[in-house]
């Protein structure tokens, strides 16, 4: 027998999820008002009710039935134990149905989603959730999540290159860690977040404050989070100029962080290794190439569209050290792709690329299009893109003027 409140529960989530309206189901065979009482739970349904709403939703009357396999703390469960794409799949169509589900079971299923969009590179659906969830965060009340979300909110942001919004997500969840006196894990993340979003902004002096203090924070570890803040300290120091201190915090990390711990975060120190031995002066493309192999080698196990497209592109740059122009511009061409699945600034790295061959060919359309990118980087407060994208005109300009 179908009794309530699990009736209404399963009633409103099946409407729903045909997107139809309380009007548009109860049709001219049932009163709205009665309808809303089913769903809040104010009226048992009869066998009459059941079978006309059944047939207004195309179901049998057992389909209101809620199944063990259908709710959404089963989807999560699933998500969460295997992380396959079908699951994450019936993750979100749980999600969508189930509007009455407490507000940590609903934090924890955007959690999965979100980070599910991460790896994928689809970072503008990973903001509209990471939205939600931090106001979920603020709906729970629980330190640790709202912490948590707004960390994650802001490193979202700032792989869209959105530096002002990032910031204010990541001071205050440093304010929020603060005062709520979390753990090393939580205030070191929130740190991660911090750093990388000031050096963005051109705030290098309080990132490298803040880099200090989170590698005194995780001093003596070799786990993820050591490594990832030592590739955090590498990246204030590149922004200062310091590419040999750079250097020494992302080799730490190469030399000690093992493959077994976390591969896809051992590839990505080692194709953050390129690309640093591709921005020092002079650069070393011998280098760069034996990273970007041994990131190669690790793509077979883990490869994913964003991490495939960061390692063409990487290709590519090396390619144009090495003064390959021809096969630089065919790489350029792979990664870019039918959808770029990179952050911002990888994307805008692209863009840099192609206007700095476009330079070389002699095509004027390159040195307004580098200005054009520096000052829409100017103008997203993005400071240090921006310099680094008028020194990389200059260069350009000098090479011509040379040859």
């Amino acid at each position: 027998m179908l009794r309530q409140p699990a009736f209404g529960h399963r009633l409103r989530k099946l409407r729903t999820a045909k997107g139809l309206s309380q009007t548009a189901l109860a049709g001219e065979g049932m009163s709205t008002g009665y309808l809303s009482r089913l769903e809040s739970g104010a009226r048992q349904p009869t066998d009459r009710a059941v079978t006309y709403l059944a047939g207004r939703l195309g179901l049998e009357p057992s389909d209101f039935e809620e199944p063990a396999t259908g709710s959404l703390a089963h989807a999560l469960t699933l998500a969460a134990s295997t992380g396959s794409p079908d699951a994450i799949d019936s993750l979100r169509q749980a999600l969508a149905a189930e509007g009455h589900e407490s507000a940590v079971l609903r934090w924890q299923a955007l959690w999965l989603l979100a980070q599910a969009s991460r790896l994928q590179g689809d970072h503008v659906t990973e903001r509209a959730q990471l939205a939600e969830l931090v106001g979920l965060g603020e709906e729970v009340g629980v330190g640790e999540l709202r912490v948590r979300g707004l960390t994650r909110y802001a490193r979202c942001l700032r792989s869209l290159g959105e530096i002002p919004p990032a910031l204010d997500a990541a001071f205050e969840a440093h304010q929020l860690a603060r005062r709520e006196h979390l753990g090393v894990e939580d205030r070191a993340t929130v740190l991660l977040a911090l750093v990388s979003v000031q050096a963005e902004a051109g705030r290098t002096g309080e990132a490298r404050l803040h880099a200090d203090e989170l590698t005194a924070l995780v001093e003596g570890r070799t786990d993820a989070l050591w490594a990832e803040a030592m590739w955090t300290a590498a990246a204030v120091r590149v922004r200062q100029g310091d590419h040999h201190g750079a250097l020494s915090c992302l080799e730490a990390a190469l030399d000690r962080f093992s493959s077994h711990e976390d591969l896809v975060l051992w590839l990505r120190l080692r194709q953050a290794a390129a690309r640093l031995h591709l921005q020092m002066r002079p650069a070393d493309p011998a280098r760069a190439q034996q990273r970007i192999t041994e990131a190669e080698a690790a793509l077979v196990f883990v490869g994913t569209p964003s991490l495939r497209q960061y390692q063409a592109a990487l290709k590519a740059e090396l390619a144009f050290a090495d003064g390959r122009y021809e096969d630089a511009r065919t790489l350029l061409g792979e990664a870019v792709g039918d959808q770029p699945r990179m952050t911002h600034r990888d994307q805008v790295r692209l863009s840099i690329l192609r206007h700095q061959l476009q330079i070389l060919d002699g095509d004027p359309a390159g040195v307004q299009g580098l200005r054009d990118l520096a000052q829409q980087a100017q103008d997203d407060a993005n400071i240090d893109l921006a310099a680094e994208i008028w020194r990389m005109l200059a260069e350009a300009l000098t090479q011509t003027t040379h040859a």
